[in-house]
């Protein structure tokens, strides 16, 4: 018998390592602005909650104003297309597949569990690094930030999965690498797993309180 008949995945630091190219597009995006670039770690810190938010993060980080000054400013509303354009660039650059995500999903796959991606990147950009890494046509379903009204913490996208493949709460599995992911699973009565290799905002994957952390992707074949 299946431990879950649906797992749902976070996208970035989960699946897929891809910080190296969104700093690209950030640093190319404060380049072009005459704006000083940010670092690696500090990039990795600010994944999770959607681009413009990722952007707000770095403005704070680089012009001293405050998060709600750089949300309501002109320099934001610039900023954004400009990103846009790079990241679209820069996509599926220098991003890679964590060790075992692949030969895991397949064997899940052979299993007969239904496999889902829940991530809060636009939907043009979870497309390009599923295509890229050839991993699109492992997924029942992808729900990605701009899917549905709302995204991750709130479970609409899991509930919407959840829904579609008829599939109770507890026999569905969420798994995360952040606080965001840990929040979603809860809200929506699912147990989490994390992985800690991932971005969670600079903080340990244990202090969310996750039904389980597993070193490997390969521990999801329990």
């Amino acid at each position: 018998m299946r431990a879950f008949d649906l797992m749902l995945f976070d996208l970035d630091g989960t699946l897929v390592e891809t910080a190296p190219e969104i700093m690209d597009a950030v640093n190319d995006t404060l380049s072009r602005f005459a704006l000083p670039l940010v670092t690696q770690t500090q990039v990795n810190d600010w994944i999770g909650h959607g681009t413009r938010e990722l952007m707000v993060k770095a403005l704070v980080q680089v012009t001293g104003s405050t998060p709600e000054q750089v949300r309501t400013s002109k320099l934001l509303g610039k900023i954004m297309p400009v990103y846009d354009g790079f990241y679209a660039r820069r996509c599926g650059t220098r991003s890679q597949p964590y060790p075992q995500v692949r030969e895991t999903l397949q064997a899940l796959r052979a299993k007969g569990v239904k496999l889902a991606v829940v991530t809060n990147k636009e939907g043009h950009y979870t497309q390009v690094v599923l295509a890229v890494h050839q991993l699109q046509g492992l997924f029942d379903a992808v729900v990605s930030g701009d899917t549905l009204p709302t995204k991750k913490p709130n479970p609409a996208g899991v509930q919407q999965c959840l829904s579609q493949f008829g599939v109770l709460p507890t026999r569905a599995l969420f798994v995360g690498d952040s606080s965001i992911d840990a929040a979603t699973a809860r809200s929506a009565g699912v147990p989490v797993w994390l992985l800690p290799y991932g971005y969670n905002m600079g903080q340990s994957v244990q202090a969310c309180a996750p039904d389980r952390v597993i070193q490997d992707f390969s521990e999801l074949l329990i």
